[in-house]
Formats: structure tokens, C-alpha cells, sequence
């Protein structure tokens, strides 16, 4: 392991509940947080990196990891470019920016929810959504009460 500084062994990595860790966090496997992290949270996009916020976790600050489960709370935004979990205890207050989300009755967020793919924001211009332009109105007729023809 020493001397070889590019290379980094697979793991989990804990923050206890006992711990309150400040600064940002960069990792590449596994991170499990039962404790307090106050910076953000960076994986490599693309990756298989996965943060797990346990019922007693707590971040204050970004998350962008590619797969991602909160069952604590976040306070900032939450970018997954790949999948995200949102159990019955978590609560999110900032955006979630996500390519696939998962919802337990229960779960919280106090942003805007934004459906992303490869990374990229998915904005529809009006009238560009292929549903709105295969609605038809229904065709109204009116009916003459009186002798009942139209």
C-alpha cells in the first residue's frame, strides 16, 4: 500500500455516530455515515461509489455520488447519476438531481425533485412534450335543452 499513492484499496468507510467530521469527503467505494459530515461529499461520476445515510446521519453540504441512500437528513443539494434512495426517515432540504429515484412513503424533500440523464438536465420546452400534443380536446357541442337536438 505505501508507495503506490494513485491506487486505492476497496472498502467501507464509517463515520460513527460518535463523529462529526468537517471538510469535503472524496471516496471511491463505499461511505457510510451514522455520524455528522459538515462539507460536501464527492465519488467519481460514472462510478459504482455508494453513500449510505443512516436513520442517525446527518450532512449539512452537496452530495454527488453516483448511488446514493439517505434515511437521515441532508441539507444541500443531492446529485446521482445513477440511483437514488430516499427511505422513510430522510429528509432532504435542497435539490435532487437524480437519473433514477426511489421514494418510501414518509421521505422528505424541500426542493425541487430534477430528473437528470448522463449528468445533464432534462428541460422541455412547451409544446416539445410528445403527450400535450397527442391530447385532444374533446369537441364541446351544444345541446338545445328545450327540444333536446344539437
Amino acid at each position: 500500500m505505501f508507495g503506490k499513492e494513485n491506487q486505492l484499496e476497496a472498502g467501507v468507510t464509517l463515520v460513527a455516530t460518535n463523529c462529526e467530521l468537517v471538510g469535503d469527503v472524496h471516496f471511491s467505494d463505499q461511505l457510510l455515515i451514522n455520524g455528522i459530515v459538515k462539507g460536501n461529499i464527492y465519488a467519481q461520476a460514472g462510478s459504482k461509489a455508494t453513500v449510505t445515510i443512516s436513520e442517525k446521519g446527518r450532512v449539512r453540504g452537496e452530495i454527488r455520488v453516483p448511488n446514493v441512500v439517505v434515511n437521515g437528513k441532508v441539507f444541500g443539494d443531492i446529485n446521482s447519476d445513477k440511483h437514488l434512495e430516499l427511505a422513510a426517515k430522510a429528509e432532504v432540504k435542497g435539490n435532487v438531481y437524480y437519473n433514477l429515484i426511489e421514494m418510501v412513503m414518509g421521505s422528505r424533500v424541500d426542493g425541487h425533485l430534477i430528473h437528470t440523464r448522463d449528468g445533464k438536465k432534462e428541460v422541455k420546452q412547451a409544446g416539445e412534450s410528445r403527450q400535450e400534443s397527442e391530447i385532444k380536446k374533446p369537441q364541446v357541442a351544444a345541446i338545445n335543452t328545450a327540444t333536446g337536438s344539437a
